[in-house]
């Protein structure tokens, strides 16, 4: 017998709850000598639904029929997407997959199939800047879904306080210089603009 069928054998004589951890650390084991280390897709692991948080920042809504059309298709096709994390303080925050993730915590039929566990890559970890992961969320939904013009807005206003430029933020969130300018005009805080030169507003000139 074979390293591999004796590790099948090995794992497969745990108990469900052990037996999925030992799958984990083996995938990450493996993930760390594959060439495709540096994908996050490369490692699927299966996680407790309750160490799986929502971030507080996605500006993508999905409307109910769609949301039901997303559960008929995780309880059809089952999950082909896992849902991208960062993991922080023994949690696991929700990058890209914050509906995916609602499905598998709120549909009993999904819940209770997976067994209370949710599939989950792993964002790389130099991507652990809040700026960052926000804009790695913005980069995910931003050709899938409509993001709400205030919640964008928000997004924008918060880079904008972490001192990141127009530009930095244009770049990283794919946008137009002028969109970001937009959805800082929808805020109406002129601390937004101090970094921006106005010229003086011109004048009508008086009738002779």
């Amino acid at each position: 017998m074979d390293l591999i069928e004796q590790l099948k054998a090995q794992i497969q004589a745990l108990p469900e709850e052990e037996q999925i951890d030992a799958l984990n650390r083996a995938k990450i084991a493996l993930h760390e000598i594959s060439p495709f280390a540096e994908e996050p897709v490369d490692c699927v692991l299966w996680i407790k639904a309750e160490s799986v948080i929502a971030n507080d920042y996605n500006p993508n809504k999905v409307a109910p029929p769609e949301m039901k059309l997303l559960h008929t298709s995780i309880k059809r096709d089952h999950y082909t997407q896992p849902i991208v994390v960062f993991p922080e303080n023994n949690e696991f925050t929700v990058i890209d997959g914050f509906h995916r993730r609602r499905v598998g915590v709120e549909k009993k039929d999904i819940r209770d199939r997976l067994r209370g566990y949710l599939p989950v890559t792993v964002i790389n970890s130099d991507r652990e800047e809040r700026s960052d992961r926000i804009a790695a969320t913005i980069r995910h939904n931003r050709a899938r879904g409509k993001h709400q013009v205030e919640a964008m807005s928000d997004i924008v206003v918060e880079l904008s306080r972490r001192n990141h430029s127009d530009e930095w933020i244009a770049k990283e969130l794919g946008m137009d210089p002028d969109e970001v300018l937009r959805l800082k005009q929808i805020t109406g805080l002129a601390e937004l603009f101090a970094d921006r030169e106005f010229s003086e507003a011109w004048e009508v000139p008086e009738a002779d």
